[in-house]
């Protein structure tokens, strides 16, 4: 891995523009139904932010590009199901997770308007709260008035950990910045962490799926 990361590293340094765009993509599409539940744009953001501290890329541009690339994921699925209404949530490909529709209905009539500014940090509703906030006829003043601040928040949160974290390996640890240890250490424990939780997700989701299953009664 650390053979793969160093080239990595050095071509992000030339080509900063492309990690720029991806941390964009990376954000927008974790708003796409469906598509946001596949792509790990948080464990991206959060695995990119350790190449702040070295130069390679710019604290500013890199919340720049998270921000941006969210309040457009955000916005394009709120007025898609604004538009639509109630019967997008049945129209593909929504109709093929109506388990995930359901509890980002629940999520949204449990929390009101909170609901738009919790999902952003709750996988892997956060992809359909945005579209049912929309089908469901929240004004768009209203959700822009949470989506935008809740975005504020989720974007610093997701950067400055890493920036900080190997930041502190450096200066307090001793690590030789020029070597990349500090950026290594973090990409690692980002991407480990992220396969880790997303097994537990996937194991829990499936054992209540089988739950729920095994509960209805048979006709």
């Amino acid at each position: 891995m650390t053979s793969f990361l160093d080239p990595l590293i050095s071509f992000v340094s030339v080509h900063a523009w492309l990690a720029y765009l991806t941390l964009f993509l990376a954000a927008l599409l974790e708003a796409v139904p469906v598509v946001g539940s596949v792509i790990p744009g948080s464990t991206i953001i959060l695995a990119l932010s350790a190449l702040v501290p070295g130069g390679e890329l710019k604290l500013q541009w890199v919340l720049l590009a998270a921000v941006t690339g969210a309040v457009l994921g955000d916005g394009s699925a709120y007025w898609v199901g604004h538009r639509q209404q109630r019967e997008i949530l049945d129209t593909w490909p929504l109709a093929n997770y109506p388990r995930v529709v359901e509890e980002s209905e629940a999520f949204f009539h449990r929390f009101g308007t909170w609901a738009v500014f919790f999902a952003r940090f709750v996988p892997p509703i956060r992809a359909f709260v945005p579209i049912t906030a929309g089908a469901l006829d929240m004004a768009p003043a209203k959700f822009y008035a949470v989506n935008i601040p809740a975005i504020l928040v989720w974007a610093p949160a997701h950067v400055l950990p890493g920036v900080l974290a190997v930041s502190a390996l450096h200066q307090y640890a001793g690590l030789p910045h020029h070597e990349h240890i500090g950026k290594h250490i973090w990409i690692f424990s980002v991407v480990g962490i992220a396969i880790v939780l997303g097994l537990a997700i996937w194991t829990i989701r499936r054992r209540h799926g089988s739950v729920v299953a095994a509960a209805k009664p048979r006709g």
